[in-house]
């Protein structure tokens, strides 16, 4: 049984080599089954047929003896001194432990110490000694009294015993002066696998017979007990290896598959977990050219090719993996020992296949061509643009299929637009757009040529009937001849001899051709080469219609986008502007910006990012930006006008999330500015946008300390203001965080580089776009840039005139003579009786309806600008006065002789307006 077990690891599976499962009716049903009531496993066990009853048997007759040598000895020497005494019993009980059945499979068990320990705490307080330690060949406890000492070296003697022999010594142990017996265990063939020592305390032992007796006959019964134990579990253990196969059996088998395995002509490989060989047929032998005691030795250590022992080691399943060995060729399959819960290992085996040789090379190509076709998956189609798309195929076909690669393409997909479906009577006019593997002198059409092929010629023809030709020698080729002979001789004479033309399809539509070209100095193509051809053409024209229909989409929405952002900036002589929009390579976003003139000279600047990009955005820029001018013209603080533009927001995001056809948008970003160039002041808010970038007149450059406030449409939190004051020649430059944002930096360090851009004094607005863009965005631009620069004037002094009038209607005289002398001095004679009248009726509804100080102020700018403040919040409004109304008509004559007219209010109170065109 033990040469079988190791020459077969396999049986010790829970498998059954008949196939049939051990709960199946077979061998085992005809036998009764497995004993269950406990008199027929005494049977089973008593029963001389079995191995395990022989064991037992002969177990319990080394028992028997044992008690009968213990009692005879304390019946013969129950006088003698208690260290003879002590002597006895320990190596009673040891050699008692030692011979007990199980114990070797349990010394080689992975966790010996949890199964010993307990039997030898019962069997040491049955045989009345001190203790019984169980220990490997290296001294190293097992089992003691004391728990703490297992793992630890034993005291005493094992050399004698590791050679057989019984070891009685006198010691001072871990319990005190011990006498103590160390003796061998031994397994079936007679080796020393391990030790059991037993032994106790001088002080115990007691000469009394009649107290030692009943100790060496519970000792006895322990053995005996712990000898059926044991044997029936070594019982079961072997009924569940051999599946209740008997000796008769089981060598029968044995002798079967020894006999298939050496007579099949297929090797045959077991190799374990730990790379060891377990066995090896006779042809396994003859393949691999093994030795004959090839078994036990690591694969590695047989000195075959480092391939073949990679894959007998790898522990993967194989299937029909070709090996060369030598000059054989093999064909190798590797199955796992362990899918049920066998040992681990694998089976190899191992099919002489030489007469695949003369294939080898065939299929060697055939796996270049699926390498080739990985690499082209992996390399055409990286960007959605057409040139470049079609210029990655050439360079993977020159790089490995043919020596020159040309592309031509219909003009149509090259500005984003559909050929026309359907058959073609002739090949339309096609550009090429990419070449490759053709030196400068090439005679071919160049890069961005246009041309029309003409039937015969292979590509025409390609093209008409939308197949792929080959033409394997072009010298041969008479139809290749018909369109410009000199070019073709031109081009035989450089060296092309084989072509594959291949037509460029994508959903039905033809959109160009792809040509592969052979040199003389390479092996023409052939009819195999075709199906490569056409994989790569097929991939790489479904890339090339995909970066057509991405051209189309963006011109689309760069266009919507163009059409919704200012064309022009207004006039207005409070700033000097420039402004750059650059947008995204891979798509349009939402960045805009704008200029708004305001009542007063003041000036909005106004700049916003919607998140997303594609139509949507654009178009919801655009509804955004017409907002902004809409709320402007209210001549809102900005904080206010944020806080509209938030509500507007919130309000799309729930139109569009009800949309089923529109993406959901997620908000957006503004800043909103206002600059008067009368006072020089600079008020701004903004909602979740980057700060502005403040240029001093002297080069410093600063972020301004301005609440960042909440995005637009994904809160409800109010939006601060702040106002700086602005000293002429100032630049306020405002901009989206395409700007200052990259895959390779953060926000942060994009703010510090724009910085240190703008930080030198004395440019213009245009100088100032001009460095940004050049010194800043990233080579691949993600996002859309929006840029505005603002340098900032001030009004001159002298254009203006402001100063306070009471309370009264008698004051409205004053006023008109000092608004005429006013006028005179700025040489405005002829508009003083207008002036006057606008400015009569402004002062006299500030007084009839408005309480407190009234003050006038007038703009020479542009225009002139008529200004009465008041703190009043109430505004008048214009109507159309009866016949019979006294009132009424005063508002309508300054709607009348005033271009604009408006009110803005203020912290104070409120400022109504009119401005005039000067002559």
């Amino acid at each position: 049984m033990a040469r079988i077990s190791g020459r077969f690891p396999w049986l010790t599976s829970e498998r059954r080599f008949t196939g049939r499962h051990p709960d199946d009716d077979g061998r085992r049903g005809r036998r009764g089954g497995p004993p269950t009531a406990p008199a027929g496993r005494l049977r089973a066990l008593a029963s001389t047929r079995s191995v395990a009853g022989q064991m037992f048997l002969l177990q319990v007759l080394i028992v028997l003896l044992l008690i009968v040598a213990s009692v005879t000895a304390l019946l013969l020497q129950s006088r003698s001194d208690r260290f003879q005494g002590a002597r006895d019993r320990s190596v009673a009980a040891a050699e008692a432990f030692a011979h007990s059945p199980g114990l070797v499979a349990t010394l080689r068990s992975p966790d010996p110490s949890a199964v010993l320990q307990p039997l030898t705490e019962a069997t040491r307080k049955r045989a009345g000694v001190d203790f019984i330690v169980v220990m490997n060949r290296a001294g190293i406890r097992y089992t003691h009294p004391k728990p703490e000492q297992i793992g630890k070296h034993f005291v005493g003697t094992i050399g004698p015993s590791l050679a057989g022999r019984v070891t009685i010594e006198s010691v001072v142990g871990p319990l005190g002066h011990e006498v103590q017996a160390v003796v061998p265990v031994r397994d079936a063939r007679g080796t020393v696998v391990g030790l059991v020592s037993a032994g106790m305390r001088v002080s115990r032992v007691s000469s009394a017979v009649d107290r030692q007796l009943p100790v060496v006959l519970g000792a006895g019964a322990a053995a005996l007990a712990l000898t059926t134990a044991g044997t029936a579990l070594v019982t079961r253990r072997l009924r569940r290896q051999t599946h209740g196969l008997g000796p008769v059996e089981m060598t029968r088998m044995y002798e079967h598959h020894d006999a298939v395995l050496h007579a099949v002509r297929e090797g045959v490989l077991i190799v374990d977990a730990e790379g060891r060989v377990l066995l090896a047929n006779d042809e396994a032998r003859r393949l691999l050219g093994l030795s004959p005691d090839v078994e036990g030795h690591r694969v590695t250590d047989l000195g075959l090719a480092p391939r073949t022992a990679e894959l007998l080691v790898s522990g993967r399943v194989v299937t029909d993996e070709v090996l060369q060995v030598a000059d054989l060729l093999l064909a190798v399959n590797i199955r796992l020992t362990d899918p049920r819960g066998g040992p681990s290992g694998t089976v190899a085996t191992l099919r002489d296949s030489t007469e695949l040789l003369a294939l080898a090379g065939k299929a060697e190509a055939a796996q270049s061509r699926l390498r080739l076709l990985y690499e082209a998956t992996v390399a055409i189609g990286t960007t959605l643009d057409v040139r470049q798309t079609a210029e990655e195929l050439t360079r993977v076909a020159v790089d490995r299929f043919a020596d020159y690669a040309t592309v031509d393409l219909a003009e149509p997909v090259l500005a984003g637009e559909e050929p026309p479906a359907g058959a073609y009577s002739e090949a339309p006019e096609l550009r090429r757009v990419a070449l490759s593997g053709l030196p400068e002198d090439h005679p071919l059409y160049r890069v961005g040529e246009l041309h029309r092929f003409t039937v015969p010629n292979p590509m025409a023809t390609g093209f008409i009937t939308g197949r792929s030709v080959l033409v394997p020698d072009l010298r041969d080729a008479e139809e290749w001849r018909a369109q410009e002979p000199e070019r073709i001789q031109l081009a035989l004479e450089h060296g092309c001899r084989s072509l594959i033309t291949v037509p460029l399809r994508a959903r039905g539509v033809l959109m160009g051709v792809a040509n592969f070209w052979r040199s003389r100095d390479n092996t023409p193509f052939e009819e195999g080469d075709l199906s490569l051809a056409d994989e790569m053409a097929a991939r790489a024209a479904v890339c090339i219609d995909n970066a057509r229909r991405f051209t189309r989409e963006h011109a689309m929405a760069v266009t919507l986008q163009e059409s919704l952002l200012p064309r022009g900036l207004p006039e207005q002589d409070a700033l000097d502007l420039a402004h750059r929009y650059l947008p995204a390579q891979t798509g349009v976003g939402g960045d805009w910006f704008d200029v708004i003139p305001l009542p007063g000279a003041r000036v909005a600047l106004v700049v916003g990012d919607v998140v997303g990009h594609g139509l949507h955005a654009a178009a919801t820029m655009g509804r955004l930006r017409t907002a902004v001018q809409n709320f402007s013209s209210l001549d809102l603080p900005p904080d206010e006008l944020l806080s509209h533009l938030d509500e507007l927001v919130h309000r799309i995001d729930h139109e569009v999330t009800g949309a089923d056809d529109e993406a959901t948008v997620a908000g957006a970003t503004c800043l909103y500015a206002i600059y008067d160039p009368a006072a020089g002041r600079c008020t701004m808010a903004r909602a979740g946008h980057l700060p502005p970038a403040l240029v001093h007149p002297d080069g410093t450059v600063e972020y301004p300390d301005l609440p960042a406030g909440p995005p637009l449409g994904v809160g409800s939190l109010p939006f601060e203001a702040l106002d700086l004051h602005l000293p002429e020649g100032s630049s306020l430059v405002l901009y989206t965080d395409g700007l200052v944002e990259g895959r390779n930096h953060d926000i942060d360090t994009g703010m510090q580089n724009l910085a240190t851009t703008l930080a030198q004094p004395g440019r213009t607005p245009d100088e100032i776009c001009e460095t940004v863009l050049s010194a800043l965005p990233p080579a691949r631009q993600r996002d859309d840039i929006a840029l505005l620069a603002a340098r900032t004037h001030l009004l001159d002094p002298e254009r203006i005139a402001e100063w306070e009038v009471p309370s009264d209607p008698a004051a409205v005289a004053e006023a008109r003579a000092n608004i005429t002398r006013q006028l005179s001095q700025w040489d405005l004679d002829e508009m003083a009786f207008a002036t006057e009248l606008i400015l009569s009726e402004l002062i006299t509804n500030a007084i009839l309806y408005a309480t407190g100080p009234l003050r006038v102020r007038l703009l020479h700018d542009r225009t002139l600008i008529c200004e009465v403040s008041d703190t009043s919040s109430t505004s008048p409004h214009l109507r159309y006065a009866a016949e019979e109304d006294e009132g009424g008509r005063g508002l309508f004559l300054v709607a009348q002789l005033a271009g604009r007219w408006g009110t803005r209010y203020t912290p104070e109170g409120k400022i109504i307006w009119a401005e005039q065109t000067l002559h």
